[in-house]
């Protein structure tokens, strides 16, 4: 299957790189277990432009976006919905854990993650030689 690459605003890159110097403890906690392809084989970036909007982690592959919402999210819950419903309308979609879960929690993020993937990517059937 191709990968559907969604084109992003390029000027979004400087802020991209000053966001991912200035990560969060739950971003810095949950990038810990989502770089190098550590679940499940995907290949995760962080702070990643899409359209004119940066996610904090995102899977080409799956056209996942993960969001970690923390207190700076609070004031701007409808600007969140809002770009999430125009990223969606490209086809990503979306997990979303709040900063205390992350870091409350993070083995359950995790599993969460890895169960969102089992169960939106088909499993290839070995007696077809790995074909879907």
């Amino acid at each position: 299957m191709r990968r559907k690459i969604i084109p992003y605003d390029h000027n979004l890159k400087q802020l991209a790189c000053n966001l991912r110097n200035n990560s969060t403890l739950a971003e810095v906690l949950l990038w810990r277990e989502l770089k190098g392809k550590q679940i499940r084989g995907y290949d995760f970036h962080r702070q990643k432009p899409i359209d004119k909007f940066i996610v904090d982690f995102y899977c080409c592959d799956l056209l996942l976006a993960i969001e970690i919402d923390g207190a700076s999210h609070d004031e701007k819950t409808a600007l969140d919905e809002e770009r999430q419903r125009k990223l969606e309308e490209l086809g990503v979609r979306f997990l979303r854990f709040t900063d205390r879960e992350v870091k409350a929690n993070l083995h359950g993020v995790v599993m969460t993650i890895e169960d969102w993937i089992d169960a939106h990517v088909p499993t290839p059937n070995p007696s077809k030689g790995g074909e879907l």
